[in-house]
């Protein structure tokens, strides 16, 4: 009898380690850091040479250039990628360095649900300037 309950209890903890395991693992995780920082790299070399070459002299030419539907695309997708790159490395290192179980899952929820906040501030600004 006992046996059988410690199995159970066994089976139930590696559930809960089932629920907080890695989804994007191994190779996905290394490409989802790649990429991203490959295109957030991109995207500020050419934000970079813009100002060098044609920089916003007023608040209305830099509206003007922020609000351009290509620019503006290429700036929310930076910031996806920003927010993806930051989740995949800090839920890396909480992963690695937090082991106690709900302390990990209340690190990840935390940082989750701030992210998605910063992801919402975010698009919430940049649509602003289209309405």
């Amino acid at each position: 009898m006992g046996r059988q309950h410690r199995g159970r209890r066994h089976r139930a903890a590696r559930g809960w380690n089932i629920a907080v395991r890695k989804t994007v693992t191994g190779l996905r995780a290394w490409l989802v850091q790649r990429v991203t920082a490959i295109y957030m790299l991109i995207f500020v070399v050419a934000a970079l040479v813009h100002f060098a070459v044609d920089p916003p002299h007023t608040y209305v030419d830099w509206q003007g250039w922020i609000t351009g539907p290509i620019v503006s695309i290429c700036t929310m997708v930076f910031f996806v990628a920003l927010f993806a790159h930051a989740w995949v490395g800090l839920r890396d290192v909480i992963m690695d360095y937090v082991h106690p179980l709900v302390v990990r899952v209340c690190l990840l929820v935390l940082l989750g649900f701030s992210l998605a906040a910063m992801v919402v501030w975010v698009m919430r600004i940049l649509l602003k300037g289209h309405g």
